[in-house]
């Protein structure tokens, strides 16, 4: 399947920013079943200072924004060719060695209820994909998706207890469970063709864990389903900080106003 993008990302400043640095998780990573045909960054209020690939091998893009500096403006566009491979990633890479990714993070570190979840699951816990499948489930069903009560800052035990959030929350309940049980887990950032619109609300996060002779697998909780060719892979890390689109420091700003604008539909692929 071939998708294309358009997200545009815009900070307002008021009053406008002495100065600021972004680090931009903004770019597509080739990747099993993933193939970027073309993809352009374009800034307006800031500029490109250094390009670099991190150490969970996301590429990132650092720029600064110059003083008296009211807006910014980071459009995307691309073309990106997927495959559906049921989720399945692969083998594992990159520098981090395979064990970092059972240490839990503030945002995934369990509370006595994420603790009760992980340990309250039923079957045969020697088949880790079915487990991990049965986790995924549990998530949904005890934190149901609903917009408006979590933010970035929201650790994965304060959303349980709520029983509510977004992606970001389901992702970080099923990695700190993984992790509880012994299992591998990530967090992955990317976007997400829904079927019936091109323009879509907001990006879109899952979780990955490592099961031995598949690698890394895919849970979107939030959907109940593993990632197929509708999933665009752009980032991944240990948490939600790791794998954030946009992050940065400002200095002398007031507030600051955020929009974001993202379509992703389906092209035709010439023969």
């Amino acid at each position: 399947m071939r998708l294309a993008v358009c997200h545009v990302t815009r900070y307002r400043f008021d009053p406008p920013l002495a100065h600021g640095l972004q680090r931009l998780r903004l770019s597509p990573k080739e990747t099993h079943g993933q193939q970027v045909r073309e993809w352009r960054m374009q800034l307006a209020g800031g500029r490109v200072e250094a390009s670099y690939e991190d150490h969970n091998a996301n590429h990132v893009t650092l720029v600064s924004l110059e003083p008296g500096t009211a807006e910014l403006a980071i459009t995307c566009t691309g073309l990106v060719d997927t495959a559906d491979r049921a989720g399945v990633l692969g083998p594992h890479t990159g520098r981090l060695p395979l064990w970092a990714f059972l240490a839990q993070t503030p945002l995934t570190r369990p509370g006595a209820r994420m603790r009760a979840l992980a340990t309250g699951l039923g079957g045969d816990r020697a088949d880790v994909l079915a487990t991990l499948h049965a986790l995924s489930d549990a998530v949904l069903g005890a934190a149901a998706y609903e917009v408006g009560h979590t933010d970035s800052a929201t650790t994965a035990e304060e959303a349980l207890a709520a029983g509510k959030g977004v992606c970001q929350d389901h992702a970080h309940i099923f990695i700190g469970c993984a992790r509880q049980l012994g299992i591998p887990a990530r967090y992955v950032s990317g976007y997400l063709m829904m079927d019936d619109r091109i323009e879509q609300e907001a990006g879109h996060a899952w979780a990955e864990a490592h099961v031995a002779g598949l690698g890394w697998v895919g849970f979107d909780v939030s959907n109940g389903i593993s990632p197929d060719a509708r999933y665009v892979r752009v980032a991944s890390g240990r948490d939600y900080a790791e794998a954030a689109p946009v992050t940065g420091i400002t200095f002398g700003a007031g507030v600051a106003n955020l929009s974001v604008s993202l379509a992703v539909e389906q092209q035709a692929v010439q023969q």
